[in-house]
């Protein structure tokens, strides 16, 4: 159950480490097959509902709250219809819902979209709680529907962004060794510690669900302070783009054209070698450099409880966590 242009990545990778087909989009409805899942993933999506447009902050319309919507429709539909002719064959049996990993990764355009309002790092902090109670009562609503096992991924280093780096205003003095904007990280880790505590108690109120913690935070630091060391260059410059420190123009993005005498000239393009670069288009991650990350949160190393990717969704006979047993 994935939320944004990043964790539709992450379904893909997910999908391969069960060597499973791809998910499709939920809103890719023609020609699809659900019988594996589905991602309701899309670009920009936050949790709470943003007061804008995405013309005007590039924010989803489709924050937690409609997607919420979209899968209680799409389990309501399924178990109408998929008795019917084909759509056997395309939708999931009613078991597979209670059967299912629900991955959730979302709350990082939350943040970032305090900061295209021109709020401050502590203004920002303070609507995080409310952030994090929409998304704890999102859990219960997918559990409250047989949902049972759940992966939650933390937020990233939202300073170690180029596109953060280069549209909000950062000194010097606020930048950490390794060039990541120092106050944008701050508060990344403030939501995760507060999501680890939401986490923590949702174990409590939901005893049958298995939920693990996931710290993306740390693999994603640690591939941009340890970027040589790691086979990886340049993590703070875009590898698609143009212009600027960090290879980056909000106004003629990745894929960006300008004309010149009637004749359109491609302008923000891709580098040499995408696969030994860290970002992409100053906002994701290249194809390289999520197939690390996701190799190493799948080993459980950087899960609470420690568990690998595979054995997220095994339960005691009483339901608790294999943490509990």
């Amino acid at each position: 159950y994935p939320n944004n242009y990043t964790a539709f990545r992450w379904g893909f990778l997910v999908a391969e480490s069960f060597g499973l087909p791809y998910l499709s989009a939920y809103l890719d409805s023609v020609g699809s097959n659900f019988s594996h899942g589905a991602n309701f993933a899309t670009a920009g999506s936050t949790i709470r509902r943003q007061n804008t447009t995405i013309f005007q902050s590039g924010v989803s319309p489709i924050s937690l709250d409609v997607q919420l919507v979209q899968f209680s429709e799409f389990h309501t539909r399924s178990k109408i219809i998929s008795k019917q002719g084909v759509f056997h064959k395309l939708l999931p049996k009613e078991d597979y819902f209670s059967k299912a990993l629900y991955t959730f990764d979302i709350g990082q355009n939350d943040l970032t979209a305090g900061y295209k309002l021109n709020l401050t790092t502590e203004q920002v902090k303070a609507y995080v709680p409310d952030v994090l109670l929409q998304l704890s009562e999102a859990v219960k609503r997918v559990y409250d529907q047989g949902g049972r096992t759940f992966w939650i991924h933390n937020t990233g280093p939202v300073g170690c962004l180029p596109y953060v780096l280069d549209r909000f205003l950062t000194s010097a003095t606020q930048l950490d060794k390794y060039g990541c904007g120092s106050p944008f990280n701050e508060v990344a880790q403030y939501f995760n510690q507060r999501l680890k505590d939401v986490v923590i108690q949702l174990r409590k109120q939901l005893p049958l669900a298995a939920i693990t913690y996931v710290d993306v935070y740390s693999v994603k630091y640690t591939l941009v302070s340890q970027a040589k060391k790691l086979g990886f260059e340049l993590p703070l410059i875009a590898c698609c783009g143009h212009g600027g420190k960090y290879n980056f123009n909000n106004s003629l993005r990745c894929g960006g054209k300008i004309t010149v005498k009637g004749k359109e000239i491609l302008i923000a393009k891709s580098c040499g070698n995408p696969s030994v670069r860290v970002n992409w288009d100053g906002i994701h991650f290249t194809e390289a450099a999520n197939k690390w990350i996701f190799q190493q949160i799948t080993s459980g190393s950087f899960s609470d409880p420690p568990l690998p990717l595979k054995m997220a969704c095994h339960l005691s006979k009483d339901g608790a966590m294999n943490k509990f047993m």
